[in-house]
């Protein structure tokens, strides 16, 4: 199975890749597929994790828009409520083939929590006409933007592309070997598989394009104020601490500079989850709700590094790609799947990785600066409080940015030889998450989603 870098970086919108980009795009494909055929109802059954915590993801709101022909990576997040409200109120739902069909949220959106045996992120869209079932599909929601639908799934084809590479690996073990044998550098190698995909030039365009977006969403966070929807009431820190940075305090001007150093890491990283949190433009780093860390670490570097370059981001990416890759092949990077620990542990072990790289560390340092990541972030639940990508989702980010920039260094001062492969600790995810009760895998079910509601 060929994964490009540009299928872990997407382009789309918040709170979650796997509980609204990837339902949206599902839901868009399956309204196209339906062609010129007469529809009179669509009806909308979210199952497992997508029911249990799909208010909170708007994950119905997500579907809609789907359906209406909108893609994550184009549709206008300032216009989604008011199209949502006008449906409301009774306006038809227009498909993406462009039929008009009445559409009342209240009855044609199910809310299922059984899972489907394949997978816990799961919805079934059914389209009538009168009362004549005309299409169905069963779509599965991987995390990260990815999807299948039931055919794939039955036939095993989890997304699969049977592109050749040029050096192709499935393990940390065989990607360390490959750069050993042809002399290159982990971004390097990944730079020659991408080019089976698109030519260099169009890479680095491409991957530039995902920088200015991750940056924008940094530098909007850090603009805007108030309290995030959804109804927890959490206040926007990041304009208020990126105020502090720039205006310090008197009693404050005395802190050494390495801790202020963090402090920028922090709210570069709650900038980018809080403007997730409120729905606006994201690009999933591997998914949405780990979307911080690998900008912040980023954003740190481009700061604080003097020689740094647009190259040094393409490299970043690159290597950061090679980490996510090996997660999602040989474990998941779904929070429904193994907890949190796909989600931020495998982000932080790619903000490590691509750390380590630009600052020059050798394949071996950099496969140690990504298993220093993943290893502390094991068994890392998903427990959101309320259903929403907000608490403890946002400061989760923050920590885990700095611990990404902690483990490069770490690794930077080795040799490479450690005890604990990244192979052995994505294992271990795998294993951990399996063992792992359902009500700690973004189901608001249990941990500090249960523990954080005063009665």
């Amino acid at each position: 199975m060929a994964i490009s870098v540009f299928d872990l970086f997407r382009i789309g919108i918040g709170p979650s890749s796997s509980h609204t980009v990837g339902p949206m795009r599902a839901a868009r494909d399956f309204a196209l597929a339906l062609g010129d055929a007469r529809i009179t109802r669509l009806v909308v059954r979210l199952h497992g994790s997508l029911a249990a915590t799909g208010v909170g993801h708007g994950t119905d709101q997500a579907v809609i828009m789907g359906l209406m022909g909108e893609a994550p990576e184009s549709v206008d997040p300032d216009t989604i409520v008011a199209r949502l409200k006008l449906l409301e109120e009774g306006e038809p739902l227009v498909l993406a083939n462009g039929q008009s069909i009445a559409f009342d949220a209240r009855n044609d959106v199910e809310w299922d929590e059984t899972c489907l045996p394949f997978h816990p992120n799961a919805m079934v869209l059914s389209a009538y006409c009168d009362n004549e079932l005309i299409a169905t599909n069963t779509f599965y929601s991987l995390g990260g933007g990815f999807y299948v639908d039931q055919a794939k799934a039955d036939q095993g084809e989890v997304g699969e592309d049977a592109t050749e590479l040029t050096y192709p690996f499935n393990t940390a073990a065989e990607l360390l070997a490959l750069c050993q044998q042809h002399q290159l550098r982990i971004s390097q190698l990944m730079l020659e598989n991408e080019k089976a995909w698109r030519s260099e030039s169009a890479i680095r365009e491409e991957l530039l394009t995902i920088w200015h977006a991750m940056s924008d969403s940094i530098e909007n966070g850090l603009r805007a104020t108030g309290h995030l929807p959804g109804g927890l009431n959490v206040r926007r820190r990041a304009q208020l601490l990126h105020q502090q940075l720039l205006n310090p305090p008197a009693n404050q001007r005395l802190i050494v500079s390495s801790f202020t150093v963090m402090d920028w890491v922090n709210v570069f990283a709650l900038a980018v989850n809080e403007e997730n949190a409120a729905g606006r433009r994201m690009v999933t780093a591997p998914t949405n709700g780990a979307a911080g860390i690998v900008p912040a670490v980023l954003a740190y570097y481009l700061k604080f590094e003097p020689d740094a370059s647009e190259a040094d981001v393409v490299d970043f990416l690159l290597t950061a790609g090679a980490v996510g890759i090996l997660c999602k092949k040989n474990a998941s990077i779904s929070g429904a799947e193994v907890g949190c620990q796909g989600e931020v542990g495998s982000a932080c072990a790619m903000a490590a990785a691509g750390l380590a790289e630009v600052l020059g560390g050798t394949p071996g340092q950099v496969e140690n600066a990504a298993e220093i990541g993943l290893e502390h972030n094991l068994g890392l639940t998903c427990d959101p409080v309320g259903g929403l990508v907000q608490v403890p989702c946002i400061e989760r980010n923050a920590i885990a940015s700095v611990k990404a920039i902690n483990a490069a260094r770490m690794a930077l001062h080795g040799d490479g030889e450690h005890f604990i492969s990244l192979d052995k600790v994505i294992r271990t995810m795998r294993d951990t998450g399996r063992d792992m009760q359902d009500k700690y895998k973004e189901t608001s079910k249990g941990g500090l989603a249960v523990n954080a509601i005063e009665c």
